[in-house]
């Protein structure tokens, strides 16, 4: 996701405040050669291995980290906007997508190469890029020279399907132009092979004023495979307009909508509703410049999902807390046309890590999650990367998180009925 914020102010102070300060970009097959510039990273990892968590306390350490600076580039592009990490295991890489709107290169993906054991995370560098295609079998063009029938991507989430040969990709859409957003299917050397249904509620509005639809830049942002690989999940990033606000101070946002797909027949089965966190901040003299919402999802066994909410308040920056949730345990929402009014069982939420938690200098625009191989002692390993938003106040940051068990089963609770 990704927000263009113009202020402008008469009072002394502000004005002098310089532009990077009060403007924040957020957010989202051709092999090329060896990048013009290596990434300059800093590492750090986990000095204390514990056995396992207590109830209560965080389910993942940080196994360890590495920042790449904006200067960064792969055959002479700047690598940024990465939203989203899959792992391939028949190849051992890792696809990332970027949401560069075709500005600095083509949308497109990224092969990686990622490293790590037990002593922290040692390797991350770019193999190979990929372009994603239009029906046409070319590169997408951008703003400038896209014709009218042609919407510029923003993609936001890319995952590999069953069996290897295709990634699913969504994009949040080009509203400005006219389209709405969007699930596509590639070949993995970029080109397209179709586009899946949306369900109606999902696909508009092309008219703003009616007052329902989603938001601009509030779409399609997470996509997760099920475990037993029969089901797609594609995750909003905020809710529908006729569901509900955003979050604001010291209120929780409307339900935005998770749509499980039969990978079988790639059409929509059923739908459930995840409530988001109130601002987990606030900025007295500029409130109006804060978001949070869901930037990635995440099968965690047969049954539940792992959802990562993103937060950004100016002059507070970013943050970032991780939810696991039963899928099971809510109700079908994909009939239902508005949540403002209706009665509905909500995702339950267990808070697994909240960031802040994790000892890092900073916190940056996380919005791509995966699972790794497991470590040689037999525990999982979460990677996650942050989307930089080419904005040079950001990092690009990758993430080694390792999982441990809890020391004793905490009870478990099902959601309660909610009426919004």
């Amino acid at each position: 996701m990704k927000i263009n914020i113009q202020i402008h102010y008469s009072l002394g102070l502000l004005n002098a405040l310089s532009l990077s300060a009060l403007v924040l970009l957020l957010a989202g097959c051709k092999t090329s050669p060896e990048p013009a510039h290596r990434p300059a990273s800093t590492s750090t990892h986990s000095a204390v291995a514990v056995a396992c968590h207590a109830p209560g306390s965080p389910a993942l350490q940080l196994l360890g980290e590495q920042r790449w600076p904006l200067d960064t580039e792969w055959a002479g592009v700047p690598i940024g906007g990465l939203s989203s990490i899959d792992y391939n295991p028949a190849d051992d890489s890792y696809y990332l997508v970027s949401d560069d709107r075709s500005a600095k290169d083509s949308a497109r993906w990224y092969q990686a190469r990622i490293r790590y054991d037990a002593s922290g995370l040692q390797q991350v560098s770019i193999t190979g890029q990929h372009y994603l295609q239009t029906p046409a079998g070319t590169p997408y063009p951008s703003s400038r020279t896209a014709t009218a029938d042609t919407a510029v991507p923003d993609p936001e989430a890319l995952r590999l399907l069953p069996g290897g040969h295709s990634v699913v990709w969504s994009s949040e859409g080009d509203f400005a132009r006219g389209f709405g957003p969007s699930l596509q299917q590639a070949a993995l050397d970029g080109s397209w092979q179709k586009t899946w249904p949306l369900p109606a509620l999902l696909q508009g509005p092309l008219q703003p004023e009616t007052g329902r639809g989603p938001r601009n830049n509030m779409t399609l942002e997470g996509i997760a495979i099920s475990e037993d690989q029969r089901s797609l999940w594609l995750s909003m990033e905020g809710a529908l307009r006729q569901d509900g606000p955003l979050p604001r101070r010291g209120q929780i946002g409307g339900p935005l909508r998770i749509t499980q797909y039969d990978l079988a027949s790639q059409q929509p089965l059923r739908q459930i509703a995840y409530i988001p966190d109130a601002l987990p901040k606030d900025n007295l003299l500029l409130p109006l410049i804060a978001i949070n919402g869901v930037s990635e999802i995440l099968a965690d066994g047969p049954d539940h999902l792992l959802v990562l909410e993103r937060a950004y308040v100016l002059g507070a920056g970013f943050s970032a807390r991780l939810y696991r949730i039963n899928t099971q345990q809510a109700s079908d929402t994909l009939a239902i046309d508005t949540l403002q009014d209706a009665a509905y069982t909500p995702a339950h939420k267990e808070l697994l890590l909240d960031f802040a938690q994790l000892g890092l200098r900073t916190v940056d625009n996380l919005e791509g999650m995966t699972w790794g191989p497991r470590l040689a002692s037999g525990e999982r390993v979460l990677l996650l990367v942050s989307d930089n938003n080419f904005n040079p106040a950001q990092v690009t940051q990758f993430l080694a998180l390792v999982e441990t068990p809890a020391c004793a089963t905490a009870p478990s609770s099902a959601g309660q009925s909610h009426r919004n």
